[in-house]
């Protein structure tokens, strides 16, 4: 299973972003980006990328013209898409909405969900207020029960 690797300023940019959208009531998703030569079982986070989205408060999506900014920032930066984290309204979980705009779809990615908006999320409490999913062979979104075989947080 991919274990992500990132550090307090990682967790604190990505509330601050899904926070900001929250305020005006709409869902955010945030990108973990990593070195394009890092081992897919061994991740480590070192960008923050919020793509150009469209949100309310259910649910989010990003334009074809953002994805193509994406993989321009990708190959020049020498980056992969590691994992996505993006806010709900309510609980965190993993929606039939989530589902089908899920920009990340190899057998274990990772996907997290924060709930409330990330209101009352900070990088103390991330890992018991987060729920991460991963995708299984059969493209089903499962939920990782125990975050800390998942991710890591370093001061």
């Amino acid at each position: 299973m991919t274990i992500l690797y990132c550090t307090s300023n990682i967790i604190e940019t990505t509330v601050m972003y899904l926070r900001e959208a929250g305020r005006e009531r709409k869902e955010c998703v945030v990108l973990w980006l990593a070195p394009r030569q890092s081992a897919a079982q061994d991740l480590r986070i070192v960008e923050v990328y919020r793509p150009l989205q469209h949100a309310k408060a259910d649910q989010f999506w990003i334009p074809p013209e953002a994805m193509t900014a994406l993989m321009r920032h990708l190959r020049a930066k020498h980056l992969k898409l590691a994992t996505q984290v993006h806010s709900h309204p309510c609980a965190a979980f993993h929606s039939p909405a989530d589902d089908h705009w899920t920009i990340i779809r190899h057998i274990g990615a990772l996907s997290i969900v924060i709930p409330d908006f990330a209101s009352h999320t900070d990088t103390e409490n991330f890992t018991r207020e987060a729920k991460v999913f991963s995708l299984s062979p059969d493209d089903r979104w499962l939920e990782v029960a125990d975050i800390a075989r998942v991710l890591e947080i370093e001061p």
